[in-house]
């Protein structure tokens, strides 16, 4: 069975908006667009979750309405929170994803000291040969 969304309630094997949960949901982005996080904007209204289900559940485009679920929230106010996010992502410094370019120059010879030992073991010797290993050119 699929998961019911927040603000929704099965009667009768449809789905239905659970009013006092509907104006949790509401007041949440009420909250948030008066500029407070997503975590205390739930808070507010009564929720307790972390911030990545604040985001999930403002941003779930099934409270536009489905064929199954009724609308409870307008397509301006998904907008709207889509767009204060951006900005706040923007002016905490979260959008700028440039990427510091490493230039990784793999060594490929080595200067080794005189091997004088042998070993029977293949991995004993591996380890003897690598302990050689002055330098890396």
């Amino acid at each position: 069975m699929a998961h019911i969304p927040l603000g929704y309630k099965i009667v009768d094997g449809c789905a239905v908006a659970d009013e006092p949960t509907v104006e949790q949901i509401k007041a949440t982005y009420r909250y948030y667009f008066e500029g407070k996080s997503l975590i205390d904007a739930a808070k507010a209204a009564g929720f307790k979750m972390n911030h990545a289900t604040v985001k999930r559940m403002l941003s779930n485009k099934k409270y536009l309405g489905t064929d199954y679920y009724p609308q409870i929230i307008d397509e301006e106010t998904i907008e709207r929170f889509q767009r204060e996010l951006a900005r706040k992502a923007t002016n905490l410094g979260r959008t700028n994803k440039k990427c510091k370019e490493r230039n990784i120059t793999i060594p490929t010879s080595f200067r080794f000291k005189p091997a004088g030992l042998t070993f029977a073991d293949p991995f004993e010797q591996t380890e003897y040969i690598y302990s050689l290993i002055e330098s890396e050119e």
